[in-house]
C-alpha cells in the first residue's frame, strides 16, 4: 500500500515537473513574440498560431477559446501619412469586445519627434472596452456614433489608428462568427441595373475600374516568400533564375459581368444572355482572366473539389469556389481586349453567402510554394474591387453624407469641406494678383495692402490654424514614394497640403519658386511682418556685403543636399535633422516643446527683425528644394528694362532679398516674387527712366514764354517813377 502510493506521489510530482517543462512550449506562440498578452488574459493556459482569414491567434482557456489576439499589419493595413501603415497589437475577447490595444510600430513624422509618443500611445488605450462593432468616430458629428478626441495637431494619424484598430477587430470578428457580420446595416439596399447598357471598349471598362487588374513579377513573389523554405524544385516559379526577376509571375484581370455594361460588352450579347439564365436572383458572375506562368485555377483541381487559388473576400465573408460554380468562358469579341491563356467566369451563389457585389469586396490570390513533397506554404495577394456607381441603383443618401466604406481620405477631405473652401479662395485671390500684377503695380497702396492682408492669411490660416507649412520632408517623401511604390492615399491624407504642394508645382513650372516663398509659406510670412512692424519702429536694418550674401546663399543648398542624402539611407533620420526647419515648433507645435526648439524658432523670427527673411535667404532646405526644381519656369513676368544695372542700381538697391545683381538682372532662383522691384520700374519719381520720360512730358506740356518782340506800347506793363529820396 506504501509502494502504491509513493509511485502515485512519484507519478504526480513527475506530471507537474513535466507540465512546468511544456508549459512554456505550449506558449511559445503569439505570447513568446508578445510577452504582455499574459496581462490581457490572465486565465489563459496557452495561445494558438497565428492562422485563418485574417490572420489571428486564439486564446484558450483549457481546450475553450476566451479571445483572439492579431497584428493589424497582417489583417487591415491602412496606410498613414508616413506612407506606411501603423501597427498595432489588437486583442478582443469572444464577446467582441476590444480588451486590449497597444502600438507595436509606426512611423509618423510628426511623432518622431515633437508631439510625444506617449500620447499615441493614450488614444490607443481608449478603444479598450469598446465592441468591435461600434461605430466610433474621431472627432463624432455622427449621430449614433461614439466620439472620441483626436490627438492634438495629429488629426490625420488618429483618424488612421481609429480605421485601424476598428476595421481590423471587426473582420476579425467575422471571420470568427463573434458577431453577425461586418456589413453596412445602415446602408440603404442596392441592386445591379440591368437595364443599363453602354457600348464600351477594353480600355473604357479598365479605366473606368469595372475591369480590375493584378499584376505579379517573379521577383515581387519571391519577395514574399522571403525568409521563408526554399523549394525543392529544379524550377520553382516563386524563385526565378537570376535575370529573370522581372518576368511576369501572373497577369490577372477580373470583373463583375452580371452588369450589362460590363457583361454584354466582355462576353458579347448572346454569350451574356445565356450566362444571365443560369443565375438565381442575387447570384454575381466573376470572370477571371490571366496570362502568366501561373494558374489561378491550380494544376491540382479536380472535379467535385474547391478552387484554392482564386477567392473573394467581403466584410470579413470568405468566398470559396466549387467545381459547380465554374463556367467555362470562350474568345471574346471586345474591341482592344488581349488574348488570355487562361480565363473562366466564377458564380457567386446568394444564398447563405451574404455577397452583396454592389459594395467594395477584394479578390485574393493563393501562391503556394512546395517545400516537401506533400508540404506547402501559401503567400496571398490581394486586389480590391469596386462596381462603378453607374451599374448600380442605390436611393438618394443625404446630401453631404459619405458611404461607409468611402476611403479614409475622401472622408479626411469630407470632414475639412470648410477649409479646403477657404484654402481655394485664397489661392483663387492670389491668381488673380499674379494674372493682373502689371495693373496692381501701378497702384502700390492697393499692393501694399493686398499683400500685407495676405501674408497675415498665410501666417493665421494656412500656417497656425490649417497646420499647412510645407516642409522639406515632403520632397523626400514624394521621392521615396516614387522609388518604392507611389500611392496617391499618401499624399491625399492631408488636404490642405495636397492643395498646396498641387499649386506650387504649378506655379514652379510657371514662374519658378518665388511665389510660394514670397507669398503662401507662413514661416516666410511671419519673417516680412515681423520685419514690417521692426521698420515702423525704426529698429536699425543689417545686411552683409554683397561678397558675403552671396556666398551664404550656398549654405541653404548644401544643407537640402546633406538632408537628402541621408533620406536615402533613412528617411526617418532625415525628418529628424530636417528639425533645422522651426515649422513644427512654431506651427505644428505652437511653441509647445521643449525649451531648445523653441529657442531656435524664436532666435531666428527675432534675426528677422534686423535682417529681411534671414532663414529664408540663407538656411531654408525647402527654399533650396524649390528653387533646383523651379529652374526650368515656363514665363518671366517680372519685366525689366533696357538701362537697368547700367547705369541705374535703384530695384538693385531695395531689393530686400538682394536677388538683383549689379547688372540688373534677377536671380529667379533667390527671388520671393514679393513686386517691389515692379511698383519701382513704373514710378515715374524713382526710376530713372520713368523720371526722365516724365520731365520731358512736363517740359512739353509747359505753356512757352511770350516773345519780346510781340510788346507793344499798348499792351506794356505800367510803369511808375522812383519816389524821390528823401535828404
Amino acid at each position: 500500500m506504501r509502494v502504491a502510493r509513493t509511485r502515485s506521489f512519484v507519478a504526480q510530482l513527475l506530471l507537474v515537473l513535466l507540465l512546468l517543462v511544456l508549459a512554456p512550449v505550449a506558449l511559445a506562440g503569439i505570447d513568446a513574440k508578445h510577452p504582455q498578452l499574459h496581462e490581457v488574459f490572465p486565465g489563459a493556459t496557452r495561445f494558438g498560431d497565428i492562422e485563418g482569414t485574417p490572420p489571428a491567434a486564439a486564446v484558450y482557456r483549457g481546450d475553450k477559446v476566451i479571445g483572439y489576439a492579431f497584428e493589424t499589419v497582417m489583417v487591415a493595413p491602412v496606410p498613414a501619412y508616413s506612407g506606411a501603415p501603423i501597427n498595432l497589437l489588437v486583442s478582443i475577447g469572444t464577446d467582441g469586445s476590444i480588451r486590449d490595444a497597444r502600438v507595436l510600430e509606426q512611423h509618423e513624422p510628426i511623432l518622431l519627434v515633437g508631439i510625444p509618443v506617449q500620447k499615441l500611445y493614450d488614444f490607443v488605450a481608449r478603444y479598450i472596452g469598446h465592441h468591435v462593432d461600434d461605430r466610433i468616430v474621431v472627432g463624432g458629428g455622427a449621430s449614433g456614433s461614439v466620439r472620441i478626441d483626436a490627438i492634438s495637431s495629429a488629426t490625420v494619424t488618429s483618424m488612421v489608428v481609429n480605421e485601424t484598430i476598428m476595421n481590423s477587430a471587426l473582420k476579425v470578428a467575422a471571420s470568427r462568427k463573434l458577431i453577425a457580420g461586418a456589413a453596412d446595416t445602415g446602408a440603404a439596399a442596392a441592386q445591379v441595373r440591368g437595364d443599363y447598357f453602354v457600348p464600351a471598349d477594353w480600355q473604357a471598362l479598365t479605366g473606368n475600374g469595372a475591369i480590375d487588374h493584378l499584376q505579379l513579377a517573379r521577383q515581387a513573389v519571391t519577395d514574399a516568400f522571403k525568409g521563408q523554405p526554399e523549394s525543392g524544385l529544379i524550377d520553382d516559379p516563386t524563385a526565378p533564375a537570376a535575370g529573370h526577376g522581372a518576368d511576369t509571375f501572373i497577369d490577372l484581370y477580373f470583373a463583375d459581368v452580371t452588369p450589362p455594361t460590363v457583361g454584354r460588352n466582355l462576353l458579347g450579347a448572346a454569350a451574356h444572355a445565356e450566362l444571365m439564365k443560369q443565375l438565381k436572383p442575387g447570384d454575381t458572375a466573376i470572370a477571371v482572366m490571366a496570362n502568366g506562368i501561373y494558374s489561378f485555377k491550380g494544376l491540382g483541381y479536380v472535379r467535385g473539389g474547391i478552387f484554392d487559388r482564386v477567392h473573394l473576400l467581403q466584410d470579413g465573408k470568405l468566398v470559396l469556389f466549387k467545381d459547380t460554380d465554374l463556367v467555362s468562358m470562350n474568345d471574346t469579341p471586345l474591341r482592344g481586349k488581349p488574348a488570355f491563356a487562361e480565363q473562366a467566369i466564377f458564380i457567386v451563389r446568394n444564398s447563405g453567402s451574404g455577397f452583396d457585389a454592389t459594395r467594395p469586396w477584394t479578390l485574393q490570390l493563393m501562391v503556394n510554394r512546395q517545400v516537401g513533397p506533400l508540404q506547402s506554404i501559401y503567400h496571398t495577394f490581394t486586389s480590391d474591387y469596386r462596381m462603378p456607381a453607374v451599374y448600380s441603383t442605390r436611393p438618394e443618401a443625404a446630401a453631404d453624407a459619405l458611404p461607409a466604406d468611402a476611403p479614409l481620405w475622401m472622408k479626411v477631405w469630407h470632414g475639412r469641406r470648410l477649409d479646403i473652401a477657404v484654402l481655394l479662395a485664397g489661392l483663387s485671390v492670389l491668381t488673380l494678383i499674379l494674372m493682373f500684377q502689371d495693373w496692381i503695380v501701378k497702384r502700390p497702396l492697393l499692393l501694399e495692402r493686398l499683400r500685407v492682408g495676405f501674408l497675415i492669411y498665410t501666417l493665421v490660416f494656412i500656417g497656425w490654424y490649417g497646420l499647412a507649412q510645407l516642409s522639406v520632408v515632403n520632397i523626400f517623401t514624394f521621392i521615396q514614394s516614387v522609388l518604392h511604390g507611389f500611392h496617391w492615399e499618401t499624399f491625399l491624407m492631408d488636404p490642405l497640403i495636397f492643395i498646396l504642394w498641387v499649386f506650387v508645382a504649378a506655379t514652379l513650372l510657371l514662374l519658378g519658386r518665388g511665389v510660394y516663398c514670397g507669398w503662401l509659406c507662413p514661416f516666410g510670412a511671419l519673417q516680412v511682418l515681423v520685419n514690417k512692424a521692426a521698420k515702423r519702429l525704426h529698429v536699425p536694418q543689417f545686411e552683409f556685403p554683397r561678397v558675403v550674401h552671396e556666398r551664404l546663399w550656398a549654405l541653404k543648398y548644401v544643407i537640402l543636399l546633406v538632408l537628402f542624402g541621408m533620406s536615402l539611407q533613412s528617411l526617418n533620420t532625415a525628418e529628424h535633422y530636417a528639425e533645422i526647419e522651426p515649422f513644427k515648433t512654431t506651427f505644428t507645435l505652437h511653441f509647445a516643446r521643449s525649451w531648445s526648439y523653441v529657442l531656435y524658432a524664436v532666435l531666428l523670427i527675432g534675426v528677422s527683425a534686423f535682417n529681411h527673411k534671414f532663414y529664408c535667404r540663407y538656411v531654408c532646405p525647402l527654399g533650396a528644394g524649390l528653387a533646383v526644381s523651379g529652374r526650368w519656369r515656363l514665363f518671366e513676368w517680372l519685366r525689366r528694362r533696357p538701362e537697368c544695372g547700367s547705369p541705374c542700381q535703384v530695384c538693385a538697391n531695395e531689393c530686400e532679398v538682394k536677388a538683383i545683381h549689379a547688372d540688373g538682372r534677377i536671380d529667379f532662383n533667390e527671388c520671393h516674387y514679393c513686386l517691389d522691384c515692379q511698383v519701382t520700374r513704373v514710378n515715374d519719381h524713382k526710376c530713372p527712366p520713368v523720371v526722365q520720360q516724365r520731365k520731358k512730358r512736363e517740359r512739353a506740356a509747359r505753356p512757352l514764354p511770350t516773345p519780346i518782340a510781340l510788346i507793344t506800347p499798348a499792351n506794356a506793363p505800367e510803369t511808375r517813377e522812383p519816389a524821390p529820396v528823401a535828404d
